[in-house]
């Protein structure tokens, strides 16, 4: 399905489990620039390993919580205009 996204910058917090993961994965096949934060290091690479793999999506990561004002602000610093916000 083309939803006319291609070439976007999408940030998904919470983007290396479950929906946040699943989000990050439909958003990387729809060919946006994925940027995903996530608390655990090791599972985010992974995840982004996977969807680069699995998609060839330019994915960005960092290691941050989102529930905390810190780490909203650590993760718009990689992408601090998203087109997408997850």
């Amino acid at each position: 399905m083309d939803l006319g996204i291609k070439g976007r910058k999408a940030l998904v917090n919470g983007g290396s489990a479950g929906l946040g993961k699943g989000s990050a994965q439909a958003l990387a096949a729809e060919g946006v620039d994925l940027y995903i934060s996530a608390r655990q290091e090791d599972r985010l690479q992974a995840t982004a390993e996977q969807i680069r793999r699995d998609t060839g999506a330019s994915v960005t990561i960092t290691v941050a919580d989102h529930s905390s004002n810190e780490g909203r602000e650590k993760s718009l610093s990689i992408c601090p205009d998203p087109d997408i916000l997850v």
